[in-house]
């Protein structure tokens, strides 16, 4: 089972999950044990493919930490929050959290697009 930790101390992701906002991009780092590799993997493209049927899913993206880091970041991104609370929420989706392994730490954290003048749009 994957162990949750904050990615931010000031505000957690059940008080992000009460906002209303979107779109949203859901940011979360992945750590595991280099042999819990492939089940991390195996795991997270379960809960995907999940996602990936769920209302207000628009799409998603994994990424691994070179030169033999076991990091991992995953994105997603979500027509608006409620629909990521809903599809988070369901109890499929909640039994699916079983399946990744024990060395597994999940920091998920929920971010809007914004812009920065002269590099980024909103």
């Amino acid at each position: 089972m994957v162990r949750f930790e904050e990615l931010n101390e000031i505000v957690a992701l059940a008080d992000q999950m009460q906002s209303e906002e979107g779109p949203i991009v859901l940011i979360n780092l992945f750590e595991v044990d280099v042999k819990d590799e492939a089940a991390l993997i195996e795991a997270w493209t379960h809960d995907a493919d999940f996602m990936k049927s769920q209302t207000g899913y628009i799409s998603t993206q994994m990424h691994k930490g070179i030169a033999g880091s076991t990091a991992y970041v995953n994105y997603a991104i979500w027509q608006d929050v409620k629909s990521f609370r809903d599809a988070f929420s369901q109890p499929e989706f909640q039994r699916l959290l079983s399946e990744y392994p024990n060395s597994a730490v999940a920091r998920p954290h929920l971010f809007q697009k914004m812009a920065v003048e002269n590099h980024c749009i909103a």
